[in-house]
C-alpha cells in the first residue's frame, strides 16, 4: 500500500503525517503515477498553514512531482504505461508515493533530464519563465532587482533575466548565498542584512532605480521594493514568505512615479495546456543544452516533509529542494 503525507488540519509542519493511502485508480482522462521525486515549493507552506484555503481535510498538498505511469484512464491516447513524466502546476496532491492526475497536466520527460532535476525546476522554472517572459518582458537595457536571489525561483529568474540581456541585482542573506547567486546570473548581489538595499540599488543604477522588482518576500520588503523602482517601474509581488503585504494606497504609486503593481499567478499564465507544454519544452531544451541550471540545494525523504518545511521557512535552504518518495 502506498503512503502519503496527509494534512489533517491547517497549521505547522507537525501537522504533516506519513500515512497509508489506497492504490489510485485513474478516471477517464487521467493517468496513475508511481512517484519517485517531489518538489518542495513555498506554495506548499501556504496550503499547509491555511493562508491558501483548501476545500477540505484530510488533504494531500504539493504541486510538483515526477513519476512513472502505471495505468491509463479511458480516453488517454498520447501517453503510455511506463512513460516517465512530470508536472509543475498541480493539481495539488504531489506529497504521495502514488497518485492520479489529469493526463493533460503531465509532460513526458526528455531522457537528458534527470528526474531529480525535473522535480527541482518545473514549478520554479515555469514561475521564473512567466515572470521574465510575460509579466514583465525582460530584455537588453533593463535592470531588474530579484529578492531572495539564492532561492529556487530566484536562481532561475536571475539566469533567465541575464540570458535575456538584463543587468541583474539580487538580495541575499549571506556571503555563501551571494556567491551562489553570482554564479547564476546575478551581477550585483546585495547582502540585505549588512547593506542598505535602496542605497546600494541607487548606486548601481546611477540614481535611476530599476525597471522591475521581483518580490517573493512580501511584508518585509514591499517598501524597499517600491523605493528601488524608477519612474514607470513595475513591482511584481509573487510571494510573501515574510508575511502578507499590507494594503497599498494607489495614490502612493502615483507619488513615486506612476508605478505599476501586480500580483500574478502561475496558474493563470499556464491555464492553457499549449502554454504549459510550450513553456516546459523551452525550459527542458535550455536545461539539456546546459544554458539553464537547476540548483538542487538539498534533498529529504518525503516521509520527513515536516523537516523540509521547517528549513524552508527558516531560510536555511538554497536553490531548489526535492523530496524522495522511497519507491
Amino acid at each position: 500500500m502506498p503512503k502519503a503525507i496527509l494534512l489533517e488540519q491547517p497549521g505547522g509542519p507537525e501537522n504533516l503525517k506519513w500515512k497509508d493511502i489506497p492504490d489510485p485508480t485513474p478516471a477517464a482522462g487521467e493517468v496513475a503515477l508511481k512517484q519517485t521525486v517531489v518538489g518542495l515549493n513555498f506554495i506548499d507552506v501556504y496550503h499547509r498553514n491555511g493562508l491558501y484555503k483548501l476545500p477540505g481535510y484530510p488533504a494531500i498538498i504539493g504541486m510538483e512531482g515526477v513519476g512513472v505511469i502505471t495505468a491509463l484512464g479511458e480516453g488517454v491516447r498520447a501517453l503510455f504505461v511506463g512513460d516517465r513524466v512530470g508536472y509543475g502546476t498541480g493539481p495539488m496532491g504531489a506529497y504521495a508515493q502514488a497518485r492520479t492526475i489529469p493526463a493533460d497536466k503531465v509532460v513526458k520527460l526528455p531522457d537528458a533530464v534527470l528526474s531529480e532535476i525535473a522535480a527541482a525546476m518545473m514549478l520554479k522554472g515555469l514561475t521564473a519563465y512567466f515572470l521574465a517572459r510575460k509579466t514583465f518582458v525582460v530584455g537588453p537595457n533593463h535592470t531588474v532587482l530579484v529578492h531572495a536571489a539564492a532561492g529556487g525561483v530566484g536562481l532561475l529568474l536571475c539566469q533567465l533575466a541575464k540570458l535575456l540581456g538584463a543587468r541583474v541585482i539580487g538580495t541575499v542573506g549571506s556571503e555563501e548565498k551571494a556567491a551562489l547567486a553570482s554564479t547564476n546570473g546575478c551581477e550585483f548581489p546585495i547582502l540585505y542584512k549588512k547593506e542598505d538595499v535602496v542605497k546600494r540599488v541607487k548606486e548601481i543604477t546611477g540614481g535611476e532605480g530599476v525597471h522591475a522588482v521581483y518580490d517573493a518576500v512580501g511584508k518585509d520588503t514591499i517598501g524597499i521594493s517600491l523605493d528601488c523602482l524608477m519612474r514607470f517601474g513595475i513591482l511584481i509581488s509573487y510571494g510573501q514568505s515574510s508575511g502578507p503585504v499590507p494594503p497599498i494606497d494607489p495614490l502612493e504609486l502615483s507619488r513615486r512615479g506612476s508605478l505599476f503593481l501586480t500580483r500574478p499567478s502561475l496558474m493563470h499564465y499556464m491555464e492553457k495546456a499549449e502554454d504549459h507544454q510550450r513553456s516546459l519544452s523551452e525550459l527542458f531544451d535550455l536545461l539539456a543544452r546546459g544554458i539553464l541550471k537547476a540548483n538542487v540545494g538539498q534533498s529529504y525523504y518525503l516521509s520527513d516533509a515536516a523537516s523540509a518545511h521547517r528549513d524552508l521557512e527558516a531560510a536555511k535552504t538554497t536553490g531548489s529542494t526535492i523530496m524522495i518518495t522511497g519507491v
